[in-house]
This record gives C-alpha cells, sequence and structure tokens, in this order.
C-alpha cells in the first residue's frame, strides 16, 4: 500500500498521527499525550476527510 498512516514520537515525546505516501509525509497533527488520541485524530481524519470541501486562498 503506497499511502498509509503512521503514529510516532516527535522530539518533545509527543505523540504524531503522520499520513505517508510513498514514504514521504504529507500532513501531520499536532503533537498529543496518549497514544489513544492519536488514534482517534486518525479516525476523526478517515470520517470527516472524504465529505470535506475543499477552500481555495489566493
Amino acid at each position: 500500500m503506497a499511502h498509509y498512516f503512521e503514529i510516532k514520537k516527535n522530539k518533545a515525546g509527543e505523540f504524531v498521527a503522520c499520513f505517508k505516501y510513498n514514504s514521504e509525509s504529507i500532513f501531520w497533527t499536532e503533537g498529543y499525550n496518549s497514544k489513544a488520541s492519536a488514534k482517534n485524530a486518525i479516525e476523526s481524519i478517515q470520517k470527516n476527510g472524504p465529505g470535506a470541501e475543499v477552500r481555495e486562498t489566493e
């Protein structure tokens, strides 16, 4: 699979959910104190992301 979510710790020791495509980080979340919170962020993105509108700013 070319795209996936990865949970890892940042330099501050917080859990971060990263979305990767071909092993390249595309976006990441803020840092969370628990791994469960990072998993909840992933679930929210998967649930709400497909229906999100696209906004362009100039």
